[in-house]
């Protein structure tokens, strides 16, 4: 896989203060849209990250690891654990084990015969045990994601709709489209632009952008980061975003 492209695991973005994570935060690192490239067959891409956002009333986020293994050709299979955390404003912070997630990404068509990369990319989000945050129920995200390089460029996008019933929250659907540029050897950069329909009773859709940069320090490690604001319904849902991570490909 190249390193430029990366997988979304979430960017991984955090949850939004009092609104539990949800299969949208967690996308191709370090945006918040995939692409439809898996990790190479026989090959490891674990991210260290941390991930949030801030919104009226306070911030919360993410922090774990995200593996990622080649399990055959065109076939990643993924695991993220996370440790979700809240900051209400005038609070203390919340924090503790959120939805586990189990996913695997499977490329069915190929640039080089169809034009495009495509892929889908089952995600099982795992009940949270925790008392403070997480969801209490499991919930399953179902995109596909389609993605071409052309030069130092490449673009992806797609997105997907997911099963998310259970306490105050509700079925959800979600797309994006990124464009990055190598224009270093080491040096990637680029942009992306998202949006997901309410995900809770009562809640609002949300837009945001993002920038992002993926720096190789070798190798075999990698940092890369994102932030961007929103643009719809902001205050609510997503003043703004980051995600940073160091990520070991072996």
């Amino acid at each position: 896989m190249k390193i430029p492209a990366l997988s979304l695991r979430a960017a991984c973005i955090g949850a939004a203060f009092l609104i539990s994570a949800s299969p949208a935060a967690l996308a191709g690192p370090p945006y918040v849209t995939d692409d439809p490239v898996p990790t190479d067959k026989g090959h490891f891409e674990i991210y260290a990250f941390d991930a949030g956002t801030s919104a009226r009333g306070g911030a919360g986020g993410q922090t774990g690891i995200d593996f990622n293994y080649g399990g055959a050709d065109d076939l990643q299979l993924t695991a993220v654990m996370p440790l979700d955390y809240q900051k209400p404003d005038h609070k203390g912070l919340f924090a503790g084990v959120g939805n586990i997630e189990l996913a695997a990404k499977y490329r069915f068509l190929h640039e080089d015969d169809f034009g495009w990369d495509v892929a889908v990319f089952p995600r099982l989000f795992l009940p949270s045990v925790s008392g403070h945050v997480g969801d209490r129920h499991a919930s399953f995200l179902l995109p596909v994601w389609i993605g071409r390089s052309f030069g130092d460029w490449n673009t992806f996008g797609g997105g997907g709709c997911a099963l998310n019933n259970g306490g105050g929250s509700k079925d959800f659907c979600l797309a994006g489209w990124a464009l990055t540029r190598n224009v270093l050897p080491n040096l990637n950069i680029g942009a992306e632009i998202y949006r997901q329909t309410a995900d809770t009773r009562g809640g609002k859709a949300t837009t945001g952008a993002g920038l992002g940069v993926v720096y190789d320090l070798s190798t075999n490690y990698h940092l890369m980061g994102s932030w961007g604001p929103g643009i719809q319904n902001a205050a609510a849902t997503d003043r703004y975003s980051w995600y940073a991570a160091l990520q070991m490909t072996f």
